[in-house]
């Protein structure tokens, strides 16, 4: 930088000292905290870190494909396409998604654990709807996953 004619050299901060290893640590700590807080969670909403579909032998047999989806959590809280939700909003949901497609059929994805009772209730609101309702079940027998790829 040119700064002779007007002696800015003299008006400038000193350099600071070197400090490589404190942006090592803060690169460091960065890591650590995305390790330590980042959770499989907040990156695919709506599945666990155990969850796990009930295994059915025979299950890829009556399989079809859906038009709309829904996962629900052992503690009975819905995951819709807009965030999670209550048998009411699921309710009113499945209402205004009705109309989209010709023939609107749900597919739920429940963990194991799900109590029946909780799936009963999901099942009547989506027949009430006019959904056709699928679970998803794993094929104990399949051995390329739940997918099929």
């Amino acid at each position: 930088m040119i700064t002779r004619p007007l002696d800015l050299a003299s008006k400038l901060r000193p350099e600071p000292r070197n400090f490589d290893l404190l942006f090592l640590v803060n690169g460091g700590l960065i890591v650590l905290f995305f390790f330590l807080f980042g959770s499989q969670f907040v990156l695919a909403p709506g599945l666990g870190l155990n969850f796990q579909l009930p295994q059915v032998p025979g299950a890829r047999a009556g399989a079809t494909a859906t038009t709309h989806r829904i996962t629900v959590k052992p503690t009975g809280l819905i995951f819709i396409d807009d965030g999670p939700a209550d048998l009411a909003r699921l309710s009113s949901w499945l209402n205004a998604e009705k109309g989209t497609k010709p023939h609107p059929s749900l597919l739920i994805i429940a963990s194991k654990d799900v109590k029946f009772g909780t799936l009963a209730e999901i099942e009547n609101i989506a027949h009430a709807a006019g959904f056709e309702v699928q679970l998803a079940e794993q094929d104990p027998a399949a051995r390329d996953g739940p997918e099929g790829h």
